[in-house]
């Protein structure tokens, strides 16, 4: 299956991707990896991209999907991937298309914005071993420390509830555009993700093998 995710930030993608990669034993491709690693590899596209970021400025469409194409001639790939990052804008999809990279499937998780935001202010992250909780719904057995290893956990300045509202502005701005853009391909699914994530998996694996 070549799949991606669509849905706002703090709508579960990252988690649901790690279960679906176990279950369906293909690779998530992250652009933000897949570009870090290019540059420390020093591929010719590496290089350009690295030209960019030195100087300040946005890698552009056409070197991240020629980072994406590159990466996913690789022999882990033959059996199908999930694209995590890209694509974010219409340009981008449409730069997937014309490079030949179709999908099977995107996904759309839908959840609320007021549920995105309750969920992405309550979260808490231990700085230390990264472990993650929520005041509400994963809470640490003492309020404030990590169960893994007691170090005091923090609110990430990006679930700050205004960089939160300004998250979603940019999400229904430059990415919600995605979900009319596959739906005219017939390639988009809607899936609930208001519940737990194993209640998301679950619905989304039903998906997959109805497609298949």
């Amino acid at each position: 299956m070549k799949l991606i995710f669509l849905g706002a930030p703090g709508a579960g993608k990252g988690t649901l991707v790690e279960m679906l990669i176990k279950d369906l034993k293909i690779p998530a491709i992250s652009t933000g990896n897949i570009l870090r690693a290019a540059i420390k590899e020093g591929t010719p596209i590496g290089l350009k991209a690295q030209e960019y970021i030195s100087s300040g400025k946005l890698v552009p469409d056409e070197v991240i999907i020629g980072i994406v194409k590159e990466r996913l001639s690789q022999k882990d790939c033959e059996n199908g991937f999930i694209l995590d990052g890209v694509p974010r804008t219409i340009p981008q999809a449409e730069a997937l298309e014309n490079a030949g990279i179709g999908i099977d499937a995107a996904i759309l998780l839908d959840v609320p914005d007021e549920m995105i935001e309750e969920r992405m202010e309550g979260r808490r992250t231990c700085i230390k071993c990264g472990a993650t909780y929520h005041i509400k719904t994963i809470p640490p057995k003492v309020e404030g420390i990590c169960d893994v290893c007691g170090d005091p956990l923090t609110r990430r300045k990006d679930d700050d509830p205004e960089t939160v509202k300004e998250r979603l502005r940019v999400y229904h701005r430059e990415t919600e555009p995605l979900v009319d853009f596959y739906r005219s391909r017939g390639k988009l699914h809607i899936v609930d993700s208001t519940q737990t994530p194993e209640h998301t998996l679950k619905l989304v694996t039903d998906l997959l093998a109805s497609i298949k």
